[in-house]
């Protein structure tokens, strides 16, 4: 199967503080399945390193107060026409990530405080149909 995956979680140094966070787990996926890395961050035209971001209802803020709402949007759009075009069946994301995360996220006040949610591209992707993992999951994609 092909899976788009964020590219944060094979080691590519692309995470808001220029930093990845790569996952044993993720890795393990290559051998079963085709993987697309994919940074919507990134697609949507923001730099590496950038501001902290959550999202706050349907607006992405930086600390600062920045709205990189259309930056998000834009990336996550990227990544569904990737996901489309390359006809990806499904999606590991980078959990609680304002883009990437699925079930739970941030909650917008930059406090570490956590909230049921989901980042941009996460909604956007399952909103078509495409099945999205965060990398707790992966172990239900090896079996």
């Amino acid at each position: 199967m092909k899976i788009l995956i964020s590219a944060c979680l094979l080691g590519t140094c692309c995470r808001y503080d220029g930093a990845s966070k790569p996952c044993a787990d993720a890795v393990a996926l290559t051998a079963h399945h085709t993987l697309i890395p994919v940074c919507p961050e990134q697609l949507g035209g923001l730099p590496t390193p950038r501001p902290p971001a959550e999202r706050l209802g349907e607006r992405v803020l930086t600390k600062d107060g920045t709205d990189v709402t259309a930056q998000y949007r834009r990336g996550a759009e990227e990544a569904l026409r990737l996901c489309r075009l390359l006809d990806c069946e499904a999606a590991v994301l980078k959990e609680r990530s304002p883009s990437c995360g699925c079930g739970e996220i941030y909650d917008g006040t930059h406090s570490g405080k956590l909230r049921e949610g989901s980042g941009v591209t996460a909604q956007l992707l399952a909103a078509h149909g495409v099945a999205v993992y965060g990398e707790s999951q992966i172990k239900e994609l090896l079996k």
